[in-house]
């Protein structure tokens, strides 16, 4: 090895000369250049943060924590910000938890994952309660290879920006605009796209805000990469006094539940992040309990606000006549009024005359459920209500629109997450088996597949024949088991339903027939039940035990993680274990696009096993 090479080296990589030609390869991938869109317009603070003051910056220096020895250490970070997890090694699953609240998985192949930090994970681990120094800690102690201080400065200095730019309410000034650096107030009121929001210069790191512009201002202050921290306050709203009855079912709220509570109502506004079946209706209705205001919860489907209307009868003191349904069936509104988002966004003469519920009443609290599928239009409107008090539930901040940044600014940042492997380690939902099964073409389809449009391919390759075949296997291998078929493609749901001689659940079912199948499906008069994307969401089925997929809305993250969800609610018996199965057809787009649906719950540490047909 070339002398002056070997000095370049980090001293791991001379310590080791095996793993070299690696060093060699990350030393040269990325730069420091353009990780922040606007760091060219936007001054960083020049300042040595603590979380890096007086490190040597060199891997494992934390005494709080056992020494991973650099042979074995998992984590390889490079300057563009992606992070490579070897999974094989020792410490990999403690390196996934400890960098999950900070880095976004974007490949899980079968030994290296990459995850990349971006400056909107950075900022939601901020606002829930993270700081820049349990990252550097995280890296600094499952890295291969010695961290660059200026990779871990820039890191640290991407996180700041979360803080140093506050929305306050001013006694004498009203709403304001403060810095703690008055350069970055002056390079941000600066932006011609912030300009017209604001009012009068108080003083160097004050400005006014016009009141209208509060939502509007969030969301191009992160355009421009410096999110605000919302500290302006909340109307009360309409008090409505409730409680949960905890008497009558003789139940209590989980620790979990408790803590998702207690974080939104300190921070007032923002997103809690369970996993699915993990009991997010009871985290709305703790916050309901504890703000005693009137409430508009908006859900995905009418039998999904149905069941929450049904949870809230059960679970606090709330009656008939104070919950409210506003969907295409009814119009009623009540201290409790729980509306579909698309009763709401549909169009009359060109109108959202459904909007007008939002100013029916004076709300204290608005609940987004599934808070990812939230429509534009409910974006566009929600700008106009940040004075009101704005909760999003989900399983998954991913938004397939890349509409992420819009949840941040406009309902708020995540306030609490619980990882889906520490909610199973309680026993709250069930373990989950998660196997693809692959197929192949027949050779006429073969042709038919290679000489198709590119846009025509994943559906033909999601019809496979061969996939019938391997969903008949499955459900012999799962006899009487309850089990639900889920599919993208109604026909090719239709044609399922009609072989396997079981009821189909899509769309066009009316919400009265949803009800009266998803009924026997709980009692077991049903064990086969096909359904198509509505399943995807707000489907209380807690006896369902296998879900088998044959197709899906391409290479959807949260659909996966929605469907996994299904079945995840704990099982009676000795057998808690859910099966999840995906039929695949191999080398075609429809294998892309499975490997890309599987990456949220890669992230969350579910893995998957890989088996052919014929090993059913």
């Amino acid at each position: 090895m070339n002398v002056l090479h070997s000095q370049l080296l980090p001293p791991v990589a001379r310590a080791f000369p095996f793993r070299s030609q690696l060093c060699t390869a990350l030393s040269i991938k990325g730069t420091a250049q353009g990780t922040l869109g606007h760091q060219k317009h936007h001054r960083i603070p020049n300042q040595v943060h603590p979380a890096v003051a007086g490190k040597e910056l060199l891997p494992h220096t934390n005494p709080q924590e056992p020494v991973v020895d650099p042979h074995l250490a998992p984590l390889i970070v490079q300057p563009d910000l992606t992070v490579l997890l070897d999974i094989n090694a020792p410490a990999a699953e403690a390196a996934r938890i400890a960098l999950s609240p900070f880095a976004e998985l974007e490949r899980a192949p079968e030994y290296f994952h990459t995850y990349r930090i971006t400056p909107l994970a950075l900022w939601n681990a901020r606002a829930a309660g993270h700081d820049a120094e349990q990252l550097v800690d995280c890296l600094d102690r499952y890295s291969r290879f010695a961290l660059e201080a200026d990779l871990l400065r820039r890191l640290v200095a991407i996180m700041d920006r979360y803080g140093h730019l506050q929305l306050e309410q001013h006694p004498a000034h009203g709403l304001i605009l403060t810095s703690r650096d008055a350069d970055v107030l002056a390079q941000v009121t600066a932006d011609p796209t912030i300009t017209p929001m604001l009012g009068t210069r108080i003083d160097e790191v004050t400005c006014r805000v016009h009141p209208s512009e509060r939502g509007r201002l969030k969301q191009a202050l992160i355009a421009i990469e410096w999110p605000v921290e919302d500290l302006a306050g909340y109307v009360d709203g309409e008090a409505h006094p409730m409680a949960l009855d905890t008497t009558t079912n003789s139940w209590q709220l989980r620790d979990y539940q408790v803590q998702a509570c207690k974080h939104f109502v300190d921070g007032g506004s923002g997103v809690v992040v369970l996993p699915c079946g993990a009991g997010k209706t009871m985290v709305g209705a703790a916050t309901m309990a504890e703000l005693q205001a009137t409430t508009l919860i908006l859900v995905t489907t009418t039998v999904a606000g149905r069941q929450w209307r049904a949870e809230l009868l059960r679970r606090t003191t709330l009656t008939e006549d104070e919950i409210g349904e506003y969907s295409g069936d009814k119009k009623e509104i009540r201290p409790v009024t729980i509306a579909t988002y698309q009763v709401i966004t549909r169009r009359t003469r060109g109108e959202f005359r459904a909007l007008d519920l939002f100013s029916a009443r004076d709300w204290g609290l608005i609940i987004y459920d599934e808070v990812h599928l939230l429509p534009a239009p409910i974006f566009r409107l929600t700008t106009d209500l940040q004075s009101r008090r704005r909760l999003g539930l989900t399983a998954t901040l991913i938004r397939e629109d890349g509409l992420e940044s819009d949840v941040f600014s406009l309902i708020g940042p995540k306030r609490y997450e619980a990882p889906w492997k520490a909610i199973e380690a309680q026993g709250y939902i069930a373990t989950a088996d998660c196997c693809e099964v692959r197929v192949s073409f027949f050779d006429d389809e073969q042709d038919i597949y290679l000489n198709a449009d590119l846009r025509d391919r994943y559906r033909i390759a999601a019809g496979a024949a061969e996939k019938t075949r391997a969903l008949r296997k499955l459900l012999a291998l799962h006899a009487n088991e309850p089990t639900l078929i889920i599919g993208a493609y109604v026909d090719q749901l239709e044609e399922l339903a009609a072989e396997l001689d079981c009821p189909l659940v899509d769309g066009r079912t009316t919400n009265k027939r949803r009800e009266q199948l998803f009924a026997e499906f709980r009692a077991g008069t049903i064990t086969t039940l096909c359904v198509s994307k509505v399943a995807n969401f707000s489907i209380d089925l807690p006896e369902a035990s296998v879900a088998i997929q044959v197709s899906g809305t391409f290479g959807s993250r949260q659909e996966e993680a929605q469907r996994l969800g299904r079945i995840l609610r704990p099982k009676s018996g000795n057998n808690n274990t859910a099966k999840f199965y995906t039929i695949v057809t191999e080398d075609t787009v429809d294998a892309q696009f499975a490997a890309n649906r599987q990456r949220f719950l890669a992230e969350q540490g579910y893995s998957y096993r890989y088996v052919d047909i014929d090993e059913l």
